[in-house]
């Protein structure tokens, strides 16, 4: 059960940006003993992959943050977050970690299930993103895209501490990104119906 925790942890934190789970997947498993992929997945430990992974991020975390380059960059994502969520969640599900000593194997016996399972939660936490950012940046002339992305960023690498460290915690973040995006829609209906100020 824990291991499907930390899959859809890792999973959820790729929707929201593909790079963060995947390079600290890799970072974590060469330093340090609280993760072992298995071999399968053994590359995301590779020096060149994570220097990918590190400089793909970098252009992410900046083109995040800018308005309409931000909705061109999601456009562009829509491919990136969910293949890079089934890689996640099939890489976390099936590692040793300090929560998970025992990871079952019932996944890896339907090839493809891990993965594809990752790419539809991704898929869903990618299109949330996609659909409340553009509104937010209409309703506050751009001020809240790089406020947001951070928020994201930060929400994502939240997701892969927790989905390592304490997978329990996964549960609490279901319910607290489906919070957030509600109140990001309420947010705009509010500021869609107030009355526009009389220029002076």
């Amino acid at each position: 059960m824990l291991e499907l925790l930390t899959g859809t942890g890792l999973a959820m934190a790729a929707g929201l940006n593909a790079y963060i789970p995947l390079l600290a997947l890799g970072l974590v498993a060469r330093f340090s003993d609280l993760l072992t992929l298995p071999a399968a997945w053994a590359w995301l430990e590779n020096g060149w992959v994570m220097g990918i992974l590190g400089v793909l991020l970098l252009i992410e975390f900046v083109a995040d943050k800018i308005p309409a380059v931000d909705t061109v960059n999601d456009w562009i994502q829509t491919i990136v977050r969910p293949s890079a969520g089934g890689l996640a969640f099939g890489s976390g599900s099936a590692s040793q970690t300090v929560a998970v000593t025992d990871p079952a194997r019932f996944l890896d016996s339907v090839g493809w299930g891990s993965v594809v399972t990752g790419v539809l939660i991704a898929l869903a936490v990618h299109l949330a993103k996609m659909a409340v950012r553009p509104v937010l940046n209409a309703v506050t002339a751009g001020i809240a895209a790089p406020v947001t992305s951070l928020l994201e960023d930060a929400a994502s690498v939240a997701l892969v501490v927790s989905a390592i460290l304490v997978p329990v915690l996964v549960v609490l973040a279901i319910p607290a990104l489906v919070l957030a995006v509600v109140w990001a829609v309420r947010f705009v209906r509010r500021r869609r119906r107030a009355p526009a100020r009389p220029a002076r």
